[in-house]
């Protein structure tokens, strides 16, 4: 649950008949160019730390065990690597003990993702899909589909969380002992929650336009 971060909600029809809403807790740049840039970077340096990191476990293991194999490969993976001197640095000077511990730490934070993303997408005289982004680069979004045959009511929600109150968007589906949270991990605040709740609404139920 992740109600602590800034949340912002984009609002995309697609077609007459469907509306998607997304909340996540980064913002999009407002230039598509721009921001795909910033995003191939990010990539980027993940990968390239992670190269990186690998490339210090085998030249680790290039001083530690006698494979002719291991050394030849090595020996060509540093040979065209930029800041070679720094990796045989780190393999020499840190134990196995440090090492792999920094070294699985570092592809964990290189893997995990800083933010969240969750929608929902409303297709009139279908249904509604719900989405949630996965923590890790390489797994893909937890979705759910509710026919509109199966769906009673959209409501806004509250419950109790401590000493405060916490609104939530839930969907009341026909034959289920329990709501389906929209946007379960944000919670995001009430003004998001009233406009995706009338959104839905007017497209589930008498179309956008």
């Amino acid at each position: 649950m992740l109600t602590g971060k800034a949340q912002y909600l984009e609002v995309h029809l697609p077609s007459p008949t469907t509306v998607s809403f997304a909340v996540a807790t980064r913002r999009q740049d407002t230039s598509k160019l721009r921001s795909r840039l910033l995003i191939s970077l990010r990539h980027a340096c993940r990968i390239m730390l992670v190269y990186y990191t690998f490339l210090a476990n085998l030249a680790k293991a290039q001083r530690t065990f006698s494979f002719s194999v291991l050394h030849s490969y090595v020996d060509f993976c540093l040979k065209f690597t930029l800041g070679s001197s720094l990796v045989k640095l780190v393999a020499e000077r840190l134990e196995w003990w440090m090492l792999v511990p920094l070294s699985l730490l570092v592809v964990y934070l290189c893997l995990r993702r800083d933010y969240v993303e969750e929608s929902l997408l409303v297709l009139q005289s279908l249904g509604i899909q719900t989405s949630t982004s996965s923590p890790y680069f390489f797994a893909g979004p937890t979705t759910t589909f509710i026919p509109t045959t199966q769906i009673q009511d959209i409501v806004i929600h509250e419950a109790f969380k401590g000493l405060g109150v916490r609104f939530y968007l839930a969907v009341i589906v026909e034959g289920a002992t329990e709501v389906v949270v929209v946007f379960p991990n944000l919670l995001p605040r009430r003004e998001i929650l009233e406009e995706v709740w009338r959104g839905a609404r007017k497209c589930l139920y008498s179309g956008i336009r």
